[in-house]
């Protein structure tokens, strides 16, 4: 059985910052690809970055230079730093981890507003 828990989440004034932390934990190793997406009600998730086991890494263009995507191996946790922040980057975010199959976590509110 693995876990996926997601923390970071909150209220942030417009420009400002937040951090994302996914941590996966029960009978795992040699994660592969770890990432986030985000979803507004009423549209598809939106997948924002991903991390390879290698450390590759993906951006889509909307968070491109303002989110960075980090991971710690030794604590299988996924990282997501967010600068710049903006009202529109308000949504609920969801990271994934890939091991066998693919595992979500319960997914963490950010709220953009000043």
């Amino acid at each position: 059985q693995v876990q996926v828990v997601e923390s970071g989440g909150g209220l942030v004034q417009p420009g400002g910052s937040l951090r994302l932390s996914c941590a996966a934990s029960g009978s795992i190793f040699s994660i592969y690809n770890m990432g986030w997406y985000r979803q507004v009600p009423g549209k598809p998730r939106e997948l924002l970055a991903f991390i390879s086991g290698g450390g590759s890494t993906y951006y889509t263009d909307s968070v491109k230079g303002r989110f960075t995507i980090s991971r710690d191996n030794a604590k299988n946790t996924v990282y997501l730093q967010m600068n710049s922040l903006k009202p529109d980057d308000t949504a609920v975010y969801y990271c994934y981890v890939d091991f066998q199959t693919r595992y979500w976590g319960q997914g963490t509110q950010v709220t953009v507003s000043s």
